[in-house]
């Protein structure tokens, strides 16, 4: 029987009454840890979008991410933020959240994760493992192997992420990575709760 954590990750173009409904469902169907993202939108919409969704989890025990803009995060008080490599640099941001926040980096080639041993974060977002409609600017696409390689040198938590979903899930929690970060296949399923615990298995 297979057993994965998911991590899920809002989708910025739906709109905030849709995006509360997905992530209530979501958590009641098992995802451990959710991430706000926000590309489209000014920084009072990602405000807004965060706090709804920090009021959703509070009691949960799942944790709430802000993707790339630490403002956003320390001005919602979320448990973490999640970086871009043209974001922030990640020392600077670990100084402004403190030693008790969670950080997560992006990375997206060997390079990258070779220099992330380095930084002080809590983990890495492996990106991208296969090719994504919601990501348009892929460096590498890791695929399994990759993906397995990184797993085996990186002593951090991996969550992999990009184009995951029912028919190659097995294959990714097979190379032991940490979690799955997923966009569509919860965000767009006619019901996040089913989806996500026939993900998990």
């Amino acid at each position: 029987m297979r057993s994965c954590r998911l991590y899920l990750v809002t989708d910025d173009l739906q709109d905030l009454e849709t995006m509360k409904t997905v992530v209530k469902e979501a958590v009641i169907g098992g995802v451990t840890m959710v991430q706000v993202r926000e590309k489209h939108g000014d920084v009072r919409t990602f405000i807004e979008r965060a706090l709804a969704v920090k009021t959703i989890l509070q009691g949960t025990g799942v944790p709430l991410i802000i993707n790339d803009r630490v403002d956003v995060a320390l001005a919602v008080d979320a448990d973490g933020v999640h970086l871009g490599q043209s974001d922030m640099p990640a020392n600077i941001a670990r100084q402004l959240i403190g030693k008790d926040k969670i950080l997560g980096l992006s990375v997206e080639n060997e390079q990258q994760l070779l220099e992330a041993k380095h930084l002080p974060i809590d983990y890495i977002g492996l990106s991208a493992i296969f090719a994504t409609p919601t990501k348009t600017n892929i460096q590498k696409e890791w695929g399994i192997d990759g993906l397995a390689n990184a797993v085996a040198q990186s002593p951090l938590p991996i969550v992999a992420i990009g184009g995951i979903n029912a028919s190659n899930l097995d294959a990714v929690i097979a190379t032991g990575v940490d979690s799955i970060a997923l966009v569509s296949a919860i965000c767009h399923a006619e019901c996040p709760r089913t989806a996500v615990r026939n993900l998990i298995g």
